[in-house]
């Protein structure tokens, strides 16, 4: 047995979940998630009125009945499943690494998980953040936190980071190998690549060319990553799609990719998920099979944004078949890849 000092730290990062499935903690959860600067990204007074005047007075009860939708006897699915990679990943790291999960809001907590390691004596500590494609609304919002309190500390721990791995060759062979067996059975004659939304102007803050690369109308500025675009989330989304449509062995036009989860009335990425899917059947799609490569686990946004209202509204315009691919979770060659890529990290 390596000695506790000895020992690497490693901090599986995801955005969070509320408690429970109530409006008053619903509340709590989108009061903190929604109150990040990252997040809702205006000044501080517009954000607060906005927040506490108009987004906390209604979402909470809609957003809780649909938690209501997907609540296991475990909690919420995206704490369940990242449990399960939690402990997936400690069995293949061994006993020279101790993993814990964090949430940048709500439980289990970033502050927790510090003291977690502080109190086995380990200094070195491995940042995860569970998000294939970089958006300074997960990753950085993520990262930033756990700097900000690292900082705070006057022994102040080692850390390393896991860089994006939206092209990741593991990740991209796990989603294949749990989707293709599932588009082989229902014959899909269309796939849908649905990622989480982002509000453009946030997508323009990544662009490192000062503003002169990325959101072009024809995506010629997502064809490849350069030095501009190699922060951008649309970019990076669009690379995932195009390596996961390749390894599927999909021909062109018998893909889309979309962008989901918008909130307010401001434009974001486009084309829309919802919108899209709503008009697929009239385009003569019949089957249609859903991934969402933005999530490593399934969630709310996956089990119930696609799984269910995706799906009913498709079927409501004229489709035949729905399937929403599951993410990838516990699964082996996912937990290989997770190992990996920490090991590449921190070795």
């Amino acid at each position: 047995m390596t000695s506790p000092d000895s020992r690497t730290g490693v901090l599986l990062l995801n955005v969070g979940t509320p408690d429970a499935p109530t409006p008053e903690a619903v509340r709590r959860y989108l009061a903190e998630f929604l109150g990040d600067p990252r997040v809702l990204d205006i000044p501080a007074i517009p954000r607060w009125l906005l927040l506490n005047g108009v987004i906390l007075r209604t979402r909470p009860k809609q957003s809780a009945h649909a938690y209501q939708q997907v609540w296991t006897e475990g909690g919420s699915p995206l704490l369940v499943f990242s449990r399960q990679m939690e402990t997936g990943l400690q069995a293949a790291l061994g006993d020279r690494y101790e993993v814990r999960l964090a949430m940048s809001y709500g439980n289990p907590s970033i502050p927790s998980a510090f003291d977690h390691f502080r109190s086995r004596g380990i200094d070195r500590i491995v940042l995860f953040p569970l998000y294939p494609q970089y958006a300074s609304a997960t990753t950085g919002t993520s990262l930033e936190a756990c700097y900000r309190l690292a900082s705070g500390r006057w022994n102040t721990p080692y850390l390393s980071v896991v860089p994006p791995f939206y092209e990741d060759a593991g990740m991209i062979e796990t989603f294949a190998e749990i989707g293709r067996p599932i588009l082989d059975a229902m014959k899909a004659d269309h796939v849908l690549f649905s990622f989480h939304g982002l509000p453009t102007r946030q997508v323009r803050k990544s662009d490192e060319s000062g503003g002169g690369h990325c959101l072009k109308s024809d995506w010629s500025c997502c064809a490849t990553i350069v030095h501009a675009n190699r922060n951008c989330y649309r970019a990076q989304c669009a690379a995932t799609a195009r390596a996961l449509a390749a390894k599927l062995g999909l021909r062109d036009g018998a893909w889309t990719m979309t962008f989901q989860s918008r909130l307010g009335k401001e434009i974001w990425v486009e084309p829309y998920t919802d919108v899209t899917v709503e008009g697929l059947p009239k385009m003569g799609v019949r089957r249609l099979a859903a991934f969402s490569p933005a999530f490593v686990a399934d969630c709310l946004e996956t089990i119930e944004e696609i799984g269910m209202r995706a799906k009913e509204s498709f079927l409501a315009n004229g489709g035949e078949e729905f399937r929403l691919i599951p993410s990838l979770n516990g699964h082996p060659r996912w937990i290989e890849t997770a190992a990996r890529l920490v090991r590449s990290t921190a070795p």
